[in-house]
């Protein structure tokens, strides 16, 4: 990890250091208890890009931020503005939550009052090292933590909506019900809300929206390092793993009419920018940092050591993950992919792809080293259109069998049905189309082909006949997902019915599960799929290269089985002797898993 960079408390005495290179002064701001402000003065380091300041005193516990000097000419990615406020991009933990105001933009206007300041930090202990936990083949289970803890009955107030509430015994209890492999949080680090937002009331509830990379949101993880290492190790005792969802891709300081508080303020040369200087919005956020500058990789590789040396942390999943291979094209051989494979912390972790961003070129999948997972979103959709009905058995086999079209015989896919974006599982087999006039973008927002179907009544009925094709296609969906090769992924509530009213952008929704309106047959039902699987895992992280694909009558399926539309399912019995049960789809039963 880097030494130098930050706030380092070492022998009676604190050192800040921060990049800057382009600015014409720099000064620590130092704050009391009661909000005073004091500054001093830091020095230009030897290399020209770092300012330093040493003070004789163990600050641990100290409040504190940065004000640059310069020149304001945000046409030349210049934005040194005295009057903003700035967090150190190597802080850890925060004294508040970002909140978003128009200040935040505008030269000249002061922020001292509104941005967080960082706390200083003795070293941290170090998490003994080990092998992650987690194998290929398991089942990754996607958190809102906030959601999924916020009205759990047994979890005490104080801790629901926050990271210690996911080492709760009922918590941990209900992971090892449903065999839940590693859990992955969605965004911990401190976010900032869109600034459309608040006009409408609303609030980015997702955390899609990161300012400085390795801050906890205080909203989310009050005890910072230490709360969320204490629940690694719950979770590793009880044999889960532990996964966070980092964002690479963009940061909270938006597009070029937005806020000025951590990276804008001291380097703007972290965000890419075309020939002609207009900043590249490959992730559709307002701005795309450059990975192809190598202290922005070495600030990502230092977030990711610090989470795995500190707290134990098993791997991570990367938002739009193209732009980290980005300059500005995407590269497969990118500097990133090397760092993170030579690097003595990260070369075992489980590095898992979103492979996909909205820039020229931005689908990847299939591309990401060969040690990486990705997600598969073919899986997905091919999946959806066999139980609606729009496509044949062949698409759905190669899913099955581990989209060796995608990846060849090693199987790297993350097989899923829904995720945070979209619709919800159960969403998907009870809305034709999206409902997302909550969102204040009049229903624009959110993807509008989704592979759904409403089963003939759109949203909520008591229709009985309805209710039961429901539970049937749910059923057969989940079914389909257990029994396919290669890792698997849940979306925390989708085991038991979750609804997000046909909202397939829920991002500035706050809808925490609702614990007692859980549909326990179907959680139920998911646990003995996911122990079937789980009593033979590594049998599904690689397809049987020999074993019989079977009509539903049992003869062999002939090309014109494949190619016919109306064909529909299929049975695959694997070799003798091998540990993977057989797999038994039938469309027209609305029945997917084990023969």
């Amino acid at each position: 990890m880097s030494a130098d960079l930050g706030a380092i408390v070492s022998e009676g005495s604190t050192r800040f250091r921060v990049r800057a290179p382009r600015a014409d002064a720099l000064m620590l701001c130092l704050f009391d208890a009661d909000g005073n402000e004091t500054r001093h003065d830091m020095t230009r380091d030897e290399d020209g890009a770092h300012w330093v300041l040493e003070l004789p005193e163990d600050m641990a516990g100290q409040r504190y931020g940065y004000r640059a000097r310069g020149e304001w000419a945000p046409e030349k990615g210049l934005w040194f503005d005295e009057a903003k406020l700035l967090v150190d991009p190597h802080a850890t933990q925060l004294d508040r939550r970002f909140k978003a105001d128009k200040a935040l933009t505008e030269y000249g206007a002061e922020t001292g009052h509104l941005v967080p300041r960082a706390i200083v930090m003795r070293e941290y202990d170090g998490f003994p090292k080990q092998p992650p936990v987690f194998d290929r083949g398991g089942l990754i289970y996607e958190v809102n933590v906030r959601g999924f803890t916020l009205n759990h009955p047994d979890v005490p107030a104080d801790q629901r909506g926050t990271i210690a509430a996911m080492a709760h015994p009922a918590v941990i209890a209900h992971l090892r019900k449903i065999g839940v492999s590693a859990v992955e949080f969605m965004p911990v680090i401190a976010w900032m809300d869109e600034p459309h937002l608040g006009p409408l009331g609303l609030a980015n509830h997702w955390g899609y929206n990161p300012v400085a990379p390795m801050a906890l949101d205080p909203g989310l993880c009050p005890g910072g390092v230490r709360e969320l290492r204490k629940t690694v190790e719950a979770l590793h005792e009880a044999g889960i793993g532990v996964l966070l969802d980092l964002v690479f891709n963009h940061t909270g300081e938006g597009d070029a009419g937005g806020n000025v508080i951590c990276l804008r303020g001291l380097d703007d040369s972290a965000y890419a920018r075309s020939e002609d200087g207009v900043m590249l919005n490959d992730s559709g956020c307002g701005n795309t940092v450059d990975f192809g500058q190598e202290w922005v990789r070495e600030l990502a590789l230092d977030t990711m050591r610090h989470f795995v040396a500190r707290c134990g942390i098993d791997g991570f999943r990367f938002d739009l993950a193209p732009i980290m291979a980005r300059s500005p094209g995407f590269d497969p051989e990118a500097p990133i992919f090397a760092a993170i494979a030579d690097d003595e912390w990260l070369h075992d972790r489980v590095m898992i792809a979103e492979p996909w961003d909205i820039g020229p070129g931005g689908y990847q999948l299939g591309h990401f080293p060969q040690n990486w997972l990705e997600w598969n979103d073919r899986f997905r959709d091919d999946v959806r259109q066999f139980w609606r009905g729009d496509a044949g058995v062949a698409a759905l086999a190669t899913r099955i069998a581990g989209s060796s079209d995608l990846f060849g015989r090693d199987c790297r896919s993350v097989n899923f049905l829904a995720a945070h974006d979209g619709f919800t599982l159960a969403d998907t087999v009870a809305y034709e189309e999206r409902h997302n006039e909550a969102n204040g973008e009049d229903n624009r927002d959110g993807h509008g082909d989704n592979n759904s179907w409403n089963n003939g009544v759109e949203g909520p009925t008591d229709d009985p006949e309805v209710l039961a094709r429901r539970a049937a296609d749910l059923r057969a969906l989940l079914g389909t997902l257990f029994a396919s090769t290669g890792t698997i992924m849940l979306t925390a509530g989708d085991e038991f019915g979750r609804t997000q009213g046909g909202n397939n952008n829920a991002y500035c929704q706050d809808m925490p599960i609702d614990w007692e309106g859980r549909d326990t047959a179907l959680e139920d039902h998911v646990a003995a799929l996911s122990a079937e699987r789980a009593a033979n895992v590594a049998a599904f992280a690689q397809f049987p290269e020999d074993g019989q694909w079977l009509t539903l009558d049992g003869a062999e399926m002939t090309p014109g089985d494949w190619e016919n539309p109306e064909t529909p399912g299929f049975i695959h019995r694997p070799p003798s002797g091998h540990d993977r049960p057989a797999i038994r789809i039938d469309r027209d039963a609305r029945e997917a898993g084990w023969a």
